[in-house]
Order: structure tokens, then C-alpha cells, then sequence
């Protein structure tokens, strides 16, 4: 086997950061473009060092003419390295890159649950994390959009999503599949511009190269990652400071992160039960950015889809508000209104 500064560099990095441990089963998600070939290249020749059982999986969204095969060639690379293959296919064609999205990473679940994989490695590289970053940055976003693309995160309580790729940019994956002749699956979708990310990707990336920063890929994903840092932090004060100005009568009504990562999309199961209350007179000690953060802990829990900004703010308004001031009605007719020291939802 060639021993590249590549092969070194994931091999530091998940043991550094503690991605996998030995003897575990993980399930490779192969699209056959080049991020994922170089993934599955690396992770069978640091296989014999880590002992680990690999598999591969593919989701088949049948947008494509070709998708089909697109499939075989990726069993076929199976077949030769000799790890087991596993396909899922889309009932019908899916053309939204955040259903797409949705539906490979329920398939992946579904896979890994059935064959008792602990982990599911997908091949996102600094690259995608600085795609990622332009693209909630251009849509709008906090610090936590800006950080997406984290290193790991729990997709159940038994499996957990794994990115080892993300301090290697796309134009090393590309080397790397040159150096070592690997079949790259051309997708023709990825040169689509009607896609806000392949824009990003064909040309304000290209432009931001030439004209600001030739590492500004690298330059990007190094924000994320210290984005990601600073908004664990937070997040972890933010939910102190949430415990601590919770009436302890609504306390136990709040699930807890690992209740609501169980409930996995069960509507019913993931919200609060309304009312709580929430003492203004702790908050009001907090720095905004942490009372912001608490609210939008709080409508998490409540509305079916993510708080936006402005219901935010409007929560947030009421830490200082007059007595008896209130909100407009969030979306499925909740309502937050001042009364004395307590912020009401009701």
C-alpha cells in the first residue's frame, strides 16, 4: 500500500478526534464521484491499523437518466474490493436537494440500523463546509448555520454521521483519485447552475479564489470549525441559563436533547407542552446573545418548524417589556405574554 500525507492526515485526524474506534462497523455512503472514492480509498487502507468492518451503501434519487448506472458502477467497486453493498432507491424521482437530502440520510439510517452499523462515514470535505458557510451566510443565518457541516453528529441514539474529510479540500480528493486511478462517476447534476450550491461552487468560489484568497476554501472551513467551538459553548450556557429560568412546575415538560433526538421527527413527541413560564428577572442578567439563544431553544420546542429571527426577537422583547405586553401568535397559535416577572406560553 502507498502511504500518502493524505492517508497520514485522516489517520491523525480520527485519532485525534476520536472519530472511530477499532473493531466497529461502518457503512460508507458512495455516491461515486471523487470526495466519496477518495473516503472509501482511504478508509480500506487504514482498515488493516483500525480493524474495522466496512460496508458501502448508495441512495439511487433517480433524478438522472444514468442514476441507474450510476448504481452498478458503484456495486461493481464493491464487488472488487470485496465489502458489502447496499442500495436504496428513491419510489420516485426526487428533485429538491433539501428533500434529497432528507430521504439519503433516512435511507442510510434505516440501512445501518438493519445491518448493525454504528457509524455512517460520508465523504463532505473542507470544500463543502466553505459552500456551505457562503450559502447560509447569503440566505441568512446565525453563528450556527455558519458552523454546519460539524465533524460528527448523532443521526439515532445508536448511529452516529461521521465527516473525516472535512480539513481536505475537493481539488486533493481530485488528486488523490488521479494518483491512484480510481473511476470517478461524472455526475452531470453537479454542473447544473439552476442549483444555488453549484453556483456557489462553479462560480463564487472560482471568483473568490482568483480575486480575494487562493486558500479561501481552507480560509473558510477554518471559520466554520472555530464557529463550531463557540457555538457548543453557547449553546451549552444557553441551556443552564434556560434551566435556571424555567418554572420548576413546567420543568419536567421540556424534553430533554436526548428525548427529542428519540422522538425522530414524531411531531407530537418532540414538542413542549404548553404552558411554561420563564422568569424574566434571571434572563434579564444574561447577556443578549444568550437570551436570544434561550428563546430559540424554547420555540424549538414549540413550533413544528424552525423559529425564524423576527419570532426571536419578538420573544425576546418580553424579558423587558411593560406588564401584561404579549405576542402576536406564533405559527399553531401559541402566544407569550408579560406577566409580572414571568414570560407565559400558552
Amino acid at each position: 500500500m502507498v502511504w500518502t500525507p493524505v492517508h497520514a492526515k485522516i489517520h491523525r485526524t480520527i485519532r485525534s478526534r476520536h472519530l472511530f474506534d477499532r473493531n466497529q462497523r461502518l457503512l460508507i455512503a458512495v455516491s461515486g464521484g471523487q470526495d466519496s472514492l477518495c473516503l472509501i480509498k482511504l478508509l480500506l487502507d487504514l482498515q488493516s491499523k483500525w480493524r474495522w468492518s466496512l460496508g458501502i451503501a448508495h441512495c439511487d434519487h433517480r433524478w438522472r437518466s444514468d442514476s441507474q448506472a450510476n448504481a452498478h458502477h458503484v456495486e461493481n467497486l464493491a464487488k472488487t474490493w470485496g465489502i458489502s453493498f447496499y442500495l436504496e432507491t428513491a419510489n420516485k424521482p426526487i428533485n429538491s436537494e433539501a428533500t434529497a437530502r432528507d430521504w439519503r440520510y433516512q435511507a442510510l439510517s434505516a440501512i445501518a440500523q438493519v445491518n448493525n452499523y454504528q457509524y455512517i462515514v460520508t465523504g463532505h470535505t473542507a470544500s463543502d463546509r466553505a459552500e456551505t458557510l457562503l450559502y447560509n451566510l447569503i440566505r441568512g443565518t446565525g453563528a450556527d448555520g455558519l458552523q454546519a457541516l460539524t465533524w460528527q453528529r448523532p443521526l439515532t441514539t445508536e448511529i452516529m454521521l461521521v465527516r473525516p474529510l472535512l480539513e481536505i479540500t475537493r481539488i486533493q480528493t481530485e488528486q488523490f483519485c488521479q494518483e491512484f486511478k480510481l473511476p470517478i462517476w461524472q455526475d452531470s447534476t453537479n454542473q447544473d447552475l439552476q442549483y444555488a450550491r453549484n453556483r456557489i461552487r462553479q462560480e463564487l468560489i472560482p471568483y473568490l479564489r482568483d480575486n480575494f484568497n487562493p486558500q479561501v476554501e481552507s480560509a473558510l472551513a477554518q471559520t466554520a470549525e472555530l464557529l463550531q467551538a463557540e457555538v457548543e459553548y453557547l449553546e451549552k450556557a444557553a441551556q443552564q441559563l434556560r434551566d435556571g429560568a424555567l418554572d420548576t412546575c413546567t420543568e419536567r415538560l421540556v424534553p430533554s436533547e436526548a428525548e427529542v433526538s428519540r422522538s425522530m421527527g414524531d411531531e407530537e413527541d418532540s414538542l413542549t407542552l404548553l404552558p411554561l413560564r420563564l422568569n424574566r428577572r434571571v434572563l434579564q442578567k444574561a447577556p443578549l446573545a444568550l437570551q436570544r439563544r434561550v428563546m430559540r431553544q424554547v420555540l424549538q420546542q414549540i413550533l413544528t418548524d424552525a423559529p425564524s429571527f423576527e419570532h426571536i426577537e419578538k420573544l425576546t422583547a418580553l424579558i423587558i417589556a411593560p406588564n401584561r405586553s404579549q405576542t402576536d401568535p406564533f405559527p399553531g397559535g401559541a402566544i407569550a405574554q408579560v406577566e409580572g416577572d414571568w414570560i407565559c406560553l400558552k
